[in-house]
């Protein structure tokens, strides 16, 4: 919906013509994007522009170019005096075009009305090309996901081959990874104080191409060389050793650079930024958005922005370290909160809002539950390469305090204006119960005002399997957790006569899962009373420790074996379990069943056998449900 209460020069220019508005005769930078242009803190194109903008600095914005006709959309704006920077998006391009069986999608989240096809395969690499071709003698910068997350050598899953970093395919300058903003502000003080840009090689969170002969200066430094693309390429092995050291380095507060070398050259990754000051962590949010798509698109409807338009981000980062999670390589393990201040400042702006009709539709972050989380002694923090502060037992120096988040939602609460805030990001529920099951207090007190207050009806949760082994692998809890929280969930209902629901989300063909464990966790979902509509199968999504296991068969961490679905034929034989109940599959899986020796499950699953044929039983007892009061 626009507000017509604003103008067009409210956006960051995207045309000629809104250039010239602004009577500005040069633009200093040009981002070029694959998602449309909404104007939120939740689009990374918006906030990087409005970052640059607030330096002084001439900016505009390129949504979607047509990377199929004569290029125009490439050249309307002209040469920028300083750089061109490029993301294909809040996406992953191959993920966002492409489902789990390499099938093409029929809709993007970040188009007007859905629409697929308005951005490339590996968009990141198209767009750069195209204005490297077009303007070679100006820098561009590459970041977002899709560039974070393939600056070293990576798997690609869709074209099932290793693809060395996407500064080598694109062509790039620089590369920005993780969270942009101080990179950004860094590159352009620098520039705008005559540094040449090809001097740019000591700021934190960027990465690039270098020679032999630049080496030599880089090596004065801290840094750690990992197996070279071709090495990697030839020897899965390598491959896995240099996973564990990018992983490692990836999990310390202080990191190391890491070199890798790809045919003549070597890629340089800087470390991430360690700490930032809580006015760095604010400024983003305190950006001067409209919150609203660009009037470009009049009264289309963009389905990612209608999702989070109304949603309050606390925090980034996740110290969960799930091995097949991308937000915590892109966003880092360490916590970055908001302060209060700027989430209530930006609470005002959403009531403001001409369309608000007075519901939150989230509260939280990458994961809900971990605002203004860190370690007790932040001394030992800083010596720790563990990649999860959660797995495979709750870290002791962990400050896990709900206290924090607890004011956040009331605050949020007690606002005039709302009449209702859901909580839609997913929580880690493993936070509120130690090894036996027992309740926290200050725990107790959160998931009390979590389903009281926060949960209209269903609240998503990710146990992601019910086998410990598949879940060892994982990087994710005991089942024993999901199930000691999903009694509290239940008992809570009977007590407040409420009849929410718990969704609980679940993979299949991830490393480690065979046919076997599929069946036990379709027992599961029996005794849940859950038939499965739609599915997740497992994508090996860049730079994760999943996608390193996938390709090579590796943990490697011990360099042993690891079993993995990789034909769409197996990974179908896993997925048809989700749909046990339905007529075609029941047959299939009783033969395989059947097979293996595992008639127990026949059992649990279709009930006793007689000659062939299954003999249900009803049965008023959930198999999960382990009956602990709380």
């Amino acid at each position: 919906m626009v507000d017509f209460r604003k103008k067009i020069t409210d956006w960051l220019p995207t045309t000629i013509k809104e250039v010239q508005m602004r009577d500005w005769d040069e633009l200093d930078v040009i981002l070029f994007t694959g998602d449309a242009y909404v104007d939120h803190p939740s689009f990374g194109a918006a906030v990087i522009g409005r970052t640059i903008e607030n330096e002084g600095i001439r900016v505009a914005i390129v949504p979607q170019p047509n990377w199929q006709d004569d290029l125009r959309d490439f050249r309307k704006l002209g040469r920028p005096r300083l750089f061109f920077g490029l993301t294909s998006g809040n996406m992953d391009s191959m993920v966002n075009h492409y489902t789990a069986n390499i099938r093409l999608r029929s809709d993007d989240a970040y188009t007007p009305e859905g629409k697929a096809g308005a951005r490339p395969d590996y968009a990141v690499s198209i767009y750069t090309k195209i204005l490297k071709e077009i303007y070679p003698d100006v820098p561009v910068i590459i970041g977002g996901i899709e560039a974070s997350m393939r600056r070293l050598t990576h798997y690609d899953y869709w074209s099932d081959s290793l693809k060395a970093s996407i500064l080598v395919d694109s062509n790039a300058d620089m590369l920005v990874y993780g969270m942009g903003e101080l990179q950004i502000k860094e590159i352009i003080r620098l520039l705008e104080k005559g540094v040449p840009f090809e001097k740019l090689k000591n700021i934190p969170q960027t990465s690039f191409l270098v020679e032999n002969k630049i080496l030599a200066s880089i090596k004065t430094r801290d840094h750690v060389e990992i197996p070279s693309h071709e090495e990697c390429v030839a020897d899965k092995r390598k491959f896995a050793e240099a996973y564990k050291i990018i992983e490692t380095e990836a999990n310390k507060v202080h990191q190391r650079i890491i070199i890798q070398p790809v045919g003549s050259k070597f890629v340089v990754v800087n470390p991430q930024y360690a700490y930032l000051a809580q006015d760095e962590i604010d400024a983003p949010y305190d950006l001067p958005y409209t919150r609203l798509p660009h009037p470009r698109y009049k009264e289309k409807q963009i389905p990612a922005y209608e999702m989070i338009k109304f949603s309050l981000n606390t925090h980034r980062g996740c110290f969960g370290g799930c091995s097949f999670c991308a937000l915590t390589v892109h966003q880092g393990k360490i916590i970055r909160s908001r302060s209060e201040r700027s989430i209530e400042n930006e609470l005002k702006k959403i009531v403001e809002s001409p369309d608000f009709k007075g519901h939150i539709t989230d509260i939280g972050g990458p994961t809900a539950n971990m605002y203004r989380m860190q370690g007790r002694d932040l001394h030992i923090c800083e010596k720790c390469v563990r990649p999860s502060c959660l797995f495979p037992e709750i870290c002791r120096n962990l400050d896990s305090d709900h206290d924090p988040l607890l004011r956040i939602y009331e605050i949020v609460r007690k606002h005039p204006a709302i009449k209702f805030a859901s909580i839609g990001s997913g929580i880690r529920y493993d936070m509120f119960f130690d090894k036996d099951g027992k309740i926290d207090p200050g725990k107790f007190e959160y998931m009390n005002t979590l389903l009281r207050f926060h949960v209209s009806g269903r609240l998503k949760v990710a146990p992601e399997h019910t086998s410990n082994k598949v879940l060892q692998v994982m990087r994710k809890p005991s089942y024993r957790y999901f199930q000691w929280f999903n009694d509290f969930f239940q008992q809570f209902n009977e007590r407040n006569q409420k009849r929410n629901q718990i969704v609980p989300y679940f993979i299949s063909s991830h490393p480690g899962c065979s046919k076997i464990e599929m069946a036990e966790l379709a027992v599961q979902m029996k005794g849940m009373k859950i038939f499965a509509e739609q599915v997740q199968d497992f994508t090996p999504v860049p730079m994760t420790l999943s996608s390193v296991m996938y390709y090579t068969g590796l943990d490697p961490y011990t360099q042993k074996p690891i079993l993995t679905a990789i034909s769409q034929k197996d990974k179908y034989a896993q997925r048809k379990y989700f749909f046990w109940y339905k007529d075609e599959n029941k047959q299939q899986i009783i033969a395989e069943l059947q097979k293996a020796g595992k008639t127990e499950l026949i059992t649990k699953l279709y009930g006793s056998m007689v000659g062939n044929r299954p003999v249900h039983r009803r049965s008023n007892t959930n198999s999960y449900n382990s009956k602990k009061k709380f």
